[in-house]
């Protein structure tokens, strides 16, 4: 199984569907990351979408760190700095 795979089954056992995920990229293709207001929506959508809460004080965390440039590049990081 590719990576790829594995990681749409572990999504998708989240209770994520594998549509909606794609809908939510294409949403973002052409958004502006730099933008605080639009960075909390999309933060605030991708938390509806996975049934989970975010504090306002982790919300202002992800804000910051996404404008400023400093998200991880990769999922292991990222998911890092999601439990924290």
């Amino acid at each position: 199984m590719s990576n790829n795979n594995h990681l749409f089954d572990m999504i998708n056992q989240k209770g994520v569907k594998t549509e909606d995920l794609f809908a939510l990229a294409n949403s973002l293709k052409n958004e502006n990351f730099q933008d605080r207001q639009t960075v909390r929506r999309i933060i605030r959508e991708v938390a509806r979408l996975a049934n989970r809460p975010v504090s306002r004080e982790k919300e202002d965390r992800l804000v910051e760190t996404i404008v400023n440039g400093k998200a991880p590049k990769d999922l292991a990081s990222l998911a890092n700095m999601l439990k924290s």
